[in-house]
């Protein structure tokens, strides 16, 4: 039995509804720091029956839902698509929010006229975790094979950012927060927690982050701030 909590309300900074759904699994499968690709199974039957009961929970209190999967968009399957589909009609969404890694770009000009067919507005985001092009493909093995910020940002609305790593400065991770404001219209940052992975939080970073990075954006309405992955609500157990 799926013991997860997948839906919650953000009231704060961009007030929404997000749903953790579960898919066929990520594909890219190869971030050094990730494993939440384990959240997922390949039977689509059981997928499309868990997630439409979480997205029964969705009410279009602030017509804005972001839609989270462990992965990207596409590793849904294809009767939750159209579950996500219904319930925002019915429910008077304007606005779905879509997670998709850099691989699965060229699919998001067929998601956005999906939804665009229904009135309703697509907002594309992906995980960068750092402009630094080097530390983000030799040490986190994110798969964004360009450099130039605005061309990341060309297909995607809003972008994640990872902190409190080995080798992060208050300058690097300023950088990055100020490229990502520049070039898109969202930020989230998140910090970088324990998990089953290689990658591990470095405490003087993140203390780092806390005292010289994180006061310069705590009130800004277009950056979020995760100190835990479970910050959103979603993805803890109940």
């Amino acid at each position: 039995m799926d013991d997860m909590i997948r839906y919650s309300v953000i009231t704060e900074k961009n007030p929404r509804e997000i749903v953790l759904l579960r898919g066929s699994g990520c594909v890219w499968k190869k971030c050094a720091f990730c494993d939440y690709h384990m959240d997922a199974s390949p039977d689509a039957a059981a997928n499309f029956a868990l997630n439409r009961a979480v997205l029964a929970q969705v009410t279009g209190k602030f017509a804005k839902l972001e839609v989270i999967n462990s992965g990207s968009f596409c590793d849904l399957d294809e009767q939750t698509m159209q579950e996500i589909e219904r319930v925002c009609q019915e429910t008077g969404i304007k606005t779905v929010h879509f997670e998709c890694h850099w691989m699965h770009r060229k699919e998001i000009p067929a998601l956005r006229a999906r939804f665009d067919a229904l009135g309703i507005q697509t907002r594309l985001k992906i995980g960068v975790e750092t402009f630094d092009r080097a530390y983000r493909e030799t040490i986190l093995h994110k798969g964004i094979g360009v450099s130039d910020p605005a061309q990341i940002a060309a297909l995607f609305d809003e972008c994640c950012l990872l902190f409190g790593l080995s080798g992060q400065s208050a300058a690097s991770m300023q950088h990055d927060v100020e490229t990502g404001l520049a070039n898109f219209d969202r930020v989230c940052i998140n910090v970088m927690v324990e998990n089953t992975t290689e990658i591990k939080p470095d405490p003087a970073v993140i203390r780092t982050f806390c005292e010289q990075v994180a006061p310069n954006y705590r009130d800004d309405p277009r950056v979020d701030i995760l100190m835990e992955n479970t910050d959103f609500g979603v993805g803890g157990t109940v």
